[in-house]
C-alpha cells in the first residue's frame, strides 16, 4: 500500500471517529396548541364580559336617567297642586315620589309644608292611648304613626312627640320622610306655643330650643318667617333681661328693638317689652340728670312718655323740672310731658 492511501485511511478513520463522540442533535419542542387555544378563550370572555358589563352600565344608567326624570315631573305636579290648594292631589305625587326614593332633593321640605297647611288630616285608623312614658313601645309601628298623626291633628305636640320618640326607637327608617316633617310640625308649633303664650305659661328659652330642634329637620335657615322672628326676638329680649339693672343703655337698646316686632312679648315676670322699654329709658333719664344733662334726661323722659303706663303720672314733676332747667339753661329744650303721655317726638330707635 502506498503512503498516500494509508495518509488517507488514516484521515478517514479520524473523521468517522470524530463523527461518533459529537453529541445527537436536540429536537426543537413545539408550543401547546392547547394552551394557545386556552388564551383565545380567555380573551374572547374578557371581551364579551366588558362589553356586557359596558352595556348594562349604560342601560343602568339610561334607566336612572329615566326615573329621574319622572321623579323630576312628578315633584313640579305636586307643587304646582300644592301651591294651587289641591292638597289631596299633592299628597299623591309627594307619596309617589317618597316611596320611589325618600332622598329625593326637596322632597322632604315639600313634604313637611304640605302637612302644615293641612294640618294634618289623615284620620287614623284608631286611637290607642298616648305614650308618655319611657318604657319600651310593644306597639306596631303603624299603630305609633297613627297616634302621632292623630296627636298632631289634636294640637297635642307633647303627645305627638313623645309618639315620634317611640316610633324612632323602635324602627329609625320607618317613613323617615313623613316622621321628619312630623317632628318639625310638632316641634315648631311647641316652640312658637311656648314664646308667644301668656306671661304665666311663656317659656322663652324652652320655645328657642324647639325652633331650633325643628330647624334641624329641614335644614338650618328653612324655618318660616314667623317662627324664626319669634325666635330672633325671644333672643333679644333674654339677652335685655341679662343687662337689667346693670346697664340700663344696653336694656334699653335691646328691649326697642323687641318692642318694635312684638311690643307684647315677656317672660315669666309678665313684663312686656313695651314695658321694659319704658322702665329702662326711665332710668336713663335719672341717669343723665344725676349727671346734669337735663336736655339728654328731658329727651329720655319724652321717649318715655310715649308710652301710656301708670308710672308717668309720678315722674312727671321731675321730667317738668328737668325739661326748665334744659329750656333756661340753653340746651335747646324738648317735648314738654304732658298727663296725656303723647310727647311731640320720639327719638330715634337705638343700634347695638
Amino acid at each position: 500500500m502506498s503512503d498516500s492511501e494509508l495518509k488517507d485511511n488514516h484521515t478517514s478513520g479520524a473523521v468517522n471517529a470524530a463523527n461518533s463522540n459529537s453529541p445527537a442533535p436536540v429536537k426543537k419542542k413545539d408550543f401547546p396548541r392547547w394552551l394557545a387555544v386556552l388564551c383565545v378563550v380567555v380573551l374572547i370572555v374578557i371581551g364579551l364580559l366588558g362589553g356586557y358589563g359596558s352595556g348594562m352600565g349604560q342601560r343602568y344608567a339610561a334607566q336612572n336617567t329615566l326615573v329621574t326624570g319622572q321623579l323630576d315631573d312628578q315633584f313640579l305636579l305636586g307643587k304646582q297642586a300644592l301651591e294651587s290648594g289641591n292638597y289631596e292631589l299633592a299628597q299623591k305625587y309627594f307619596d309617589y315620589i317618597i316611596n320611589t326614593d325618600s332622598n329625593f332633593p326637596g322632597i322632604q321640605a315639600a313634604y313637611t309644608d304640605l302637612q302644615l297647611r293641612m294640618r294634618v288630616t289623615p284620620t287614623p285608623e284608631f286611637s290607642p292611648t298616648p305614650l308618655f312614658s319611657r318604657t319600651p313601645d310593644l306597639r306596631a309601628v303603624l299603630d305609633i304613626f297613627n297616634t302621632a298623626l292623630q296627636l298632631l291633628n289634636t294640637s297635642d305636640w307633647n303627645g305627638a312627640i313623645t309618639n315620634l320618640d317611640s316610633l324612632r326607637r323602635a324602627n329609625p327608617t320607618y317613613r323617615t320622610a313623613e316622621v321628619d316633617g312630623m317632628y318639625y310640625m310638632a316641634l315648631r308649633q311647641r316652640g312658637v306655643g311656648k314664646i308667644a303664650n301668656t306671661c304665666r305659661d311663656v317659656n322663652l328659652e324652652g320655645g328657642i330650643y324647639d325652633l331650633t330642634l325643628a330647624e334641624h329637620f329641614v335644614g338650618t335657615g328653612n324655618l318660616d318667617s314667623y317662627a324664626e322672628s319669634l325666635r330672633i326676638y325671644a333672643r333679644l329680649y333674654i339677652v335685655g333681661a341679662s343687662f337689667w339693672d346693670q346697664d340700663w343703655r344696653q336694656a334699653q337698646n335691646f328691649y326697642a328693638q323687641v318692642m318694635g316686632g312684638y311690643p307684647n312679648m315677656s317672660d315669666s315676670s309678665c313684663l312686656s317689652a313695651t314695658k321694659r322699654w319704658h322702665d329702662a329709658t326711665i332710668k336713663v333719664a335719672e341717669q343723665l340728670l344725676a349727671a346734669g344733662d337735663y336736655c339728654g334726661a328731658e329727651e329720655q323722659y319724652a321717649a318715655a312718655f310715649s308710652v301710656n303706663d301708670p308710672f308717668n303720672a309720678t315722674a312727671y314733676p321731675t321730667a317738668t323740672e328737668v325739661n326748665n332747667q334744659c329750656n333756661g339753661g340753653g340746651g335747646g329744650g324738648g317735648p314738654t310731658p304732658t298727663t296725656e303721655g303723647t310727647p311731640t317726638e320720639l327719638p330715634p330707635t337705638p343700634t347695638p
